[in-house]
């Protein structure tokens, strides 16, 4: 049953919904912060995995790493092997736009890429890929009734960090129609198309290619708390 990547041996530590940031720190904190009586389950390359209980129910959290071909290979195993049915990734991304402020939160129905991963992977040759509706509109309400602002927007997800070539805001922020860039999610929402699982996508502003404001690595690690627990609340509800 353990995978090269997750030393899992018995799925059923796994729980249905697995919340999933980028960091490994992060998902750590979240577990220790919000869970009760988190267990570690998984340390391979210290992509640390945990799973407690948030208001009696049961879920698990654990680190993606950074891009496309980490949070591919993670996500499809845990839908593949250990027969998770929902991931909702909380990451951070840089806002393309003036209306997304640092600490927003941001839900996207649908991710852009330039990247091969899903034609590579699945034969898709779609630019956008769609996360789960369902599981989409199950975010939305559950931040209505906690009464925590969340913005829509497409999300570009981006192979590269450091971009030299070009104008991103005009030519993907604008003329794709993207509020925001992170670096996982289009990879996410293939696996989960192609596998008939759920995926979602909560962002927090975590800098602004407009005015240049960012946060630091330690509050991108402790201070999302609103998009926290948009996820954690979300679980509550039958998925």
């Amino acid at each position: 049953m353990a995978t090269p990547h997750i030393e899992v041996n018995d799925k059923s530590l796994f729980a249905e919904t697995v919340l999933m940031p980028g960091d490994p720190l992060r998902a750590e904190f979240i577990a220790k912060k919000y869970l009760d009586n988190p267990v570690k389950i998984n340390s391979v390359r210290n992509m640390f995995g945990f799973t407690g209980t948030y208001k009696g129910k049961k879920v698990t959290v654990m680190g993606s790493g950074m891009g496309m071909p980490s949070i591919g290979i993670y996500s499809y195993e845990l839908y593949n092997v250990y027969g998770v049915k929902n991931i909702i990734r909380i990451g951070s991304a840089g806002s393309y736009t003036k209306d997304l402020n640092i600490y927003d939160v941001v839900i996207g129905k649908d991710a852009y890429s330039e990247s091969s991963f899903a034609l590579t992977a699945y034969g898709y040759k779609e630019e956008v890929m769609e996360g789960s509706i369902d599981l989409y509109n199950k975010i939305v309400k559950t931040a209505k009734a906690i009464n925590i602002p969340l913005h829509d927007t497409r999300i570009h997800s981006s192979d590269v960090f450091y971009r030299h070539k070009g104008n991103a805001i005009v030519e993907v922020g604008e003329g794709k129609k993207c509020g925001c860039v992170e670096m996982e999610s289009f990879a996410l929402f293939a696996n989960a198309k192609a596998l008939g699982k759920n995926a979602a996508c909560l962002l927090t502003i975590s800098d602004s290619l407009i005015t240049h404001e960012e946060t630091t690595a330690e509050e991108r690690q402790t201070s999302f708390d609103n998009m926290i627990k948009i996820a954690l609340e979300t679980v509550l509800r039958e998925l």
